[in-house]
């Protein structure tokens, strides 16, 4: 994409209702804009990131067997009253009526809607367990919306849910999904560190967040430093080895503990030696739940089981903020220029800067450049503007792609370009092919 066509409205002054780093950063990058109270319009830069975070949260859901389904934003009131959660539920619940005086809601999650559908298609013990999940926007009526996409009222979020015979299943279920959030914030340059948790409205006694290791973070975090050297990417993972799963799941859980008045850190210190404790901060991007059969038995969810008997079906869910992901993200990965991307979630991988644009060897490099990479699958944001180049650095370091080609007409004149890495600040001074070999060497197809 050439810059010059781009929606791009970056900011060179903080808004003053930013008050963390992710938000501040995601408006000056042009990334959102405010359309009401905790709501915002995601713009091509922004798009982009949500898409990008999205499709690994997509891939690796499908790898752990669940499958893909799309539900509605809103939802009949009947099912909530049914499960009895409608009355429960609180004011963060927008309830509306159609024209025909039918009670509905906009979901805030889907635990009754995934339900009935289940209970509509599945009669019989043999077609589980089911794994079924769908990526949808969300809305939870926030009394004081802040922090941007970390806590707005609008948000997309990917939930899934698990359909077992017993809780033995069902737990088998809720570890392949533990390993499948492993990998999934792993792939996102993230280090996500799970954590025993309450289960809130949402209901049950199993749960564990996911904590993105920032210094800005919300939620206080106390581990065994060994855990932060554990790679669930090395060697990948065997979701039909139920052992390896339930034995992955020990041994992520059994080096954490989390700060709050919940979770007494000071007595899980005890059992780590000082010199491996780490205390820090962290974001909640994720949570998992098993809650057996609060849902299932009294919206009557239940399959025939080899005997021919009823047996009301053990469920858990499982929920991954995607919008909240960018945010995180962000506020993990970032200095005082801007924002800088992980690889595989950047919008794209290099931002091409043509020093100085109308200069007719600087242009034909440029387009020449470009082409190749684009050719090569390699996402390039290309600075054809005709702007001064501290105005093109400041843009490319705020946004933050991974690299910069700079192009100038001193550089060319001795056949050489400047690579820089964002994330170190690391320049090299190139030759043309050399600088193109690199970044297409280096890009993962």
């Amino acid at each position: 994409m050439r810059l010059s066509r781009f929606l791009l409205p970056t900011l060179k002054e903080t808004p003053a209702e930013a008050q963390i780093v992710s938000h501040r950063l995601m408006l000056r990058a042009g990334m959102v804009r405010q359309t009401s109270a905790g709501i915002y319009a995601w713009l091509p830069l922004g798009y982009r990131v949500l898409r990008k975070i999205e499709q690994i949260v997509r891939e690796e859901q499908d790898r752990a067997g669940c499958q893909e389904l799309l539900m509605p934003t809103i939802q009949p009131a009947d099912l909530w009253i049914e499960s009895g959660r409608y009355d429960d539920y609180g004011k963060e619940m927008l309830r509306i009526e159609d024209r025909h005086e039918r009670k509905l809601l906009f979901g805030p999650t889907n635990e009754e809607m995934i339900t009935d559908i289940f209970r509509s298609a599945t009669k019989s013990y043999r077609e589980l367990p089911q794994l079924l999940y769908h990526i949808q926007w969300k809305f939870r009526d926030e009394i004081r919306p802040r922090f941007g996409v970390m806590r707005g009222r609008e948000f997309l979020m990917k939930d899934s849910y698990s359909f077992d015979l017993s809780y033995e299943a069902a737990r088998v279920s809720y570890a392949k999904m533990f390993a499948s959030y492993l990998r999934t914030f792993a792939r996102m340059g993230l280090q996500a560190i799970p954590m025993e948790a309450d289960t809130g409205p949402i209901g049950g006694d199993l749960s564990h967040e996911f904590i993105v290791l920032a210094d800005t973070g919300e939620s206080g975090v106390f581990c065994d430093r060994q855990a932060l050297e554990l790679d669930v990417l090395d060697g990948g993972i065997d979701y039909d080895d139920h052992a390896g799963l339930e034995a992955l799941m020990t041994r992520f859980t059994s080096h954490y503990a989390r700060t709050d008045e919940k979770h007494d850190a000071e007595r899980f210190a005890a059992d780590v030696p000082a010199d491996r404790r780490y205390e820090g901060r962290g974001i909640e991007v994720g949570q998992v739940f098993y809650f057996g059969t609060k849902y299932s038995e009294p919206m009557k969810a239940a399959v025939a089981d080899a005997d021919g008997h009823p047996v009301d079906v053990h469920m858990g869910s499982y929920g991954i903020g995607v919008s909240r992901l960018v945010g995180a993200i962000i506020e993990a990965s970032h200095d005082e220029d801007g924002i800088i991307w992980p690889e595989p979630v950047a919008p794209y991988q290099v931002g091409l800067i043509n020093l100085k644009s109308g200069d007719a060897d600087c242009d034909r490099a440029c387009d020449d450049i470009y082409q190749r990479l684009n050719a090569a699958g390699v996402e390039t944001l290309y600075d054809d503007r005709s702007e001064r180049a501290g105005a093109k650095f400041a843009d490319m370091d705020l946004i933050g792609l991974p690299h910069q080609l700079i192009v100038g007409p001193r550089g060319l004149k001795a056949g050489m370009v400047e690579l820089k890495h964002r994330a170190t600040g690391e320049r090299d001074e190139l030759s043309l092919e050399a600088a193109i070999g690199r970044l297409t060497g280096a890009h993962v197809l």
